[in-house]
């Protein structure tokens, strides 16, 4: 009977030290305390080894999961047509208000942290993004928020929130920070929609000159070009006729020499032939008389 009872003793015994025996699967990591202090912060995948309980305590974390988390309210269900929720406000730096809804996706990075160092770690992780993002959208304008910056307060936003929870200890790693929506409140609504529509009609006009511009300066620069080879061309040309009259006066001028004489006379009476026959005469014979029964008139 005593051995029968020392049998069972030592069954339960085993058992109970087979207990210990645990499995971390592929996607988990796993922290073991012992009477509530913890002993081995991070165990990696595989078959281990704890004291039995209440000695040891072993908790599971799946760190490959993805956690959400939305700052300004749960987005909206378009199938049970749940409404979209108010945005949270922020302030920009050129005092205007703007509505943002932001989309925190984050895993657990440490997990004795995660466990043990923050109440509530999702609460944490959105307190420390929303003070950061506020910092960030009070640096901007309000129209950079609304069109080009949105992805730099995005990364930005995720660099220094990951550092502050790291301050914190809280134990999880920022995977992504979207920003879902970023609207004007709705009472100036219209008013963001008349500027956003005249910037891009500034825009498009701006387009559209840049292109007649493209277009114009490259043929006044060909017709600039033609202008300079025609003048140069038309320099060239004057230069030889110059060269050419110069060459024939010099030619000219040399048989002139020859007979200055014979010439003169000669471009005497070619020239009183031009001349003569278009202006009226009178004739006087060398002792003085006029005929005037010659006179006549051309």
């Amino acid at each position: 009977m005593r051995w029968r009872r020392e049998q069972i003793v030592g069954c339960f015994l085993g058992l109970w030290i087979l207990s210990g025996v645990f499995i971390v699967r592929t996607d988990q990591q796993a922290v073991v305390t012992r009477f509530g202090a913890v002993v081995e912060p991070r165990i990696m995948p595989g078959i281990h080894f704890a004291l039995p309980w209440p000695i040891d305590r072993v908790d599971k974390l799946k760190v490959q999961q993805l956690q959400r988390l939305v700052i300004g309210g749960e987005l909206p269900d378009t199938v049970t047509g749940r409404p979209r929720p108010l945005q949270s406000q922020f302030l920009t730096g050129d005092q205007n208000l703007i509505g943002m809804r932001v989309v925190v996706q984050y895993s657990v990075g440490v997990p004795s942290d995660y466990l043990f160092r923050n109440e509530n770690v999702g609460r944490s992780v959105a307190a420390s993004v929303e003070a950061v993002l506020a910092q960030g959208i009070a640096m901007r304008q309000v129209d950079a928020v609304l069109t080009t910056e949105k992805q730099s307060i995005q990364d930005e936003v995720r660099a220094a929130a990951q550092k502050l929870l790291n301050e914190y200890r809280a134990g999880v790693i920022l995977s992504s920070i979207n920003i879902e929506s970023a609207v004007p409140p709705p009472e100036a609504a219209g008013a963001f929609r008349d500027v956003a529509s005249a910037r891009a009609d500034s825009a498009r006009i701006v387009s559209e000159a840049q292109g007649y511009a493209n277009d114009l300066v490259p043929k006044a620069r060909g017709q600039a070009q033609q202008l300079l080879e025609q003048s140069q061309a038309y320099k060239e040309r004057k230069i030889n006729e110059a060269h050419g009259d110069a060459v024939r006066f010099t030619q000219v001028a040399a048989e002139y020499a020859k007979g200055a004489e014979v010439n003169g006379q000669r471009i005497y009476l070619e020239t009183m032939e031009q001349i003569l026959p278009k202006i009226k005469k009178l004739i006087v014979d060398k002792n003085g008389n006029l005929d005037l029964t010659i006179v006549r008139k051309n």
